[in-house]
């Protein structure tokens, strides 16, 4: 009826249907990667953790593992955006999402979003270095403020080691415009600019790291508390996205270890000149 014959048949039944220890190793690895990730992580960003884990896994092999082990991935499907036209009067668009740059502490991103915890919405202000998409400084607070921004910047310009020459983008929200804020970066010396009014694509890698932080980690029901939230996403942000997980903006390669191969590469240009 299917024209298949006897002996193959008797064949594949016979067949050895144990698993190597390599297809064991693997599933083992697939599975850590899901979980350390929150179980966010797809076929793509997976097979990218472990093959950097020195075990070659395609996206397509991923994905038939993680339908063996049924695991699924707790990515959200795309937002529609809305689009704005007119700019700041004072502060002008001068990143025009030029969104890749040569180096770190070239362009720096900030933005603030809000989450749920136990009770009330807190407030997180995030600031992202555009060169590896690596966040170099974040505040928490129950007041979406010029406080809880400037906070930020100057966790970032500290732990960066007071850079000169450095861009701030971000949106229009009053957080940034306020006088408070734009002082905090005539003292650092940084340049300041701003999205046009309403239109989030030009503030894209924050957008796109705080769509990551919510379907990644973020439990639904968002935090039972204000700490839990605090250390939550300080783990989030030191460990697995900085740490773990792979960015396509650095081809495959964590922020960190983008920001460790730029520094080594410039420290040998430098010794040869």
């Amino acid at each position: 009826m299917f024209n298949v014959h006897r002996s193959s048949y008797k064949y594949w039944c016979l067949r050895d249907t144990s698993l190597s220890v390599e297809e064991v190793t693997l599933r083992a690895e697939v599975k850590s990667a899901h979980e350390l990730s929150g179980g966010s992580a797809g076929a793509r960003t997976i097979a990218e953790i472990v093959t950097q884990r020195g075990f070659l896994l395609s996206r397509y092999r991923a994905t038939r593992f993680m339908k063996d082990l049924e695991l699924v991935s707790c990515q959200l499907p795309q937002h529609a955006y809305k689009k704005g036209s007119k700019e700041h009067v004072a502060i002008p668009n001068l990143l025009q999402r030029q969104f890749y740059v040569t180096a770190p502490n070239q362009v720096w991103c900030g933005d603030v979003t809000y989450i749920w915890t136990g009770n009330r919405w807190a407030y997180l202000a995030v600031v992202i270095d555009l060169f590896a998409r690596k966040p170099i400084g974040w505040a928490i607070s129950h007041s979406p403020d010029s406080e809880l921004t400037a906070r930020a910047l100057t966790m970032a310009y500290e732990l960066r080691g007071r850079p000169e020459n450095v861009m701030f983008h971000s949106d229009q929200g009053s957080h940034y415009t306020s006088r408070k804020f734009r002082q905090r970066l005539w003292r650092y010396q940084i340049t300041q600019s701003m999205s046009r009014r309403g239109n989030c694509w030009d503030n894209a890698p924050m957008e796109r790291f705080f769509r990551s932080l919510k379907t990644e980690w973020i439990p639904t029901i968002g935090y039972r508390g204000f700490n839990e939230a605090k250390i939550g996403i300080t783990k989030y942000i030191i460990g697995y996205y900085s740490q773990v997980r792979p960015h396509q903006n650095n081809g495959g390669l964590t922020p960190n270890e983008s920001e460790k191969r730029y520094w080594l590469n410039y420290k040998t240009v430098a010794n040869l000149t």
